[in-house]
């Protein structure tokens, strides 16, 4: 397969990984470009380039890191693909280069679509108390996860927090574009369009969304109330981003596993503002 590979994210990483590892690489990698991070702000590749690194391609897989994808529009148009791939690549592709590789592109979307469109999809399966989510393959257009679809696979959620499900649903789309682009680019496939009466959307989660009264909390941790699996669900969601927290005599408390279990909330490691995470025992 003759594809770019637009990505930036540990999700996007691992799809790359296992494309790799499945015999796949890509003609080149588009990502964002190195950032500063962690608290001494040290400049850090971003995971798709350092799995280049890591399988040793970087030789022979060019990494384009603009700060605009428009600015390495002749440069894909040089490569001449069949096709682009893209999985959590933070930025809108410009109409004009979604026509520019012979087969358009493909998405890769953490979740069944139409359903959680947008940014946080498997936060946003979990919040919603999902049993099922999955991953959608589609041909992406102007708007945002709206293309027809090529392939869809679902997958429980069990007892997973949004980091453990999301690299779950990479594997899992990695495993279906080995077994389901090579169908597309033979013709074999025909792509479907989406219910857009179905269609629901996602918005990003800040602190704020994650914060738990913790009244509400204890409550939920004592006796059975109808809010324990929602804490629970809200927990799993924000782990490990934004992260779910309370406060506790002044001090902001960083929840960060739990299960549900008899009907009530048990918490099992907790971090207090200015200490290391720890088994939580009790308030």
């Amino acid at each position: 397969m003759r594809y770019v590979f637009f990505g930036t994210p540990n999700f996007a990483a691992r799809v790359l990984r296992k494309l790799i590892e499945g015999g796949q690489p890509p003609l080149a990698v588009v990502c964002n470009p190195d950032r500063p991070t962690g608290r001494k702000q040290i400049i850090t590749p971003p995971p798709v380039k350092t799995v280049i690194a890591e399988k040793l391609l970087a030789h022979e897989t060019p990494v384009l890191q603009p700060e605009e994808p428009e600015a390495i529009a002749e440069n894909l148009a040089a490569l001449a693909p069949q096709f682009g791939l893209v999985a959590a690549y933070a930025h809108i592709l410009p109409a004009f280069m979604l026509h520019l590789p012979a087969r358009g592109f493909i998405g890769v979307h953490p979740s069944l679509l139409p359903r959680y469109r947008g940014a946080s999809p498997v936060q946003s399966a979990i919040l919603a108390g999902e049993k099922e989510t999955g991953v959608t393959l589609y041909l992406m257009d102007e708007r945002m996860d709206h293309g027809p679809v090529l392939a869809t696979r679902a997958i429980e959620t069990d007892k997973l927090n949004s980091e453990e499900l999301l690299l779950k649903l990479a594997d899992l789309g990695a495993e279906l574009l080995l077994e389901t682009v090579p169908q597309y680019l033979d013709n074999k496939l025909i792509p479907f369009p989406q219910d857009e009466l179905r269609a629901t959307y996602t918005k990003k989660f800040t602190a704020a969304d994650a914060f738990i009264p913790f009244e509400e909390l204890t409550r939920a941790s004592k006796s059975k109330t109808g809010t324990a699996a929602e804490l629970w669900s809200k927990i799993r969601a924000f782990t490990p981003e934004p992260g779910a927290w309370t406060e506790y005599k002044g001090k902001r408390v960083k929840l960060i596993k739990a299960d549900f279990k008899g009907g009530t909330l048990e918490l099992q490691t907790i971090q207090v503002e200015g200490e290391r995470p720890k088994p939580f025992t009790s308030f």
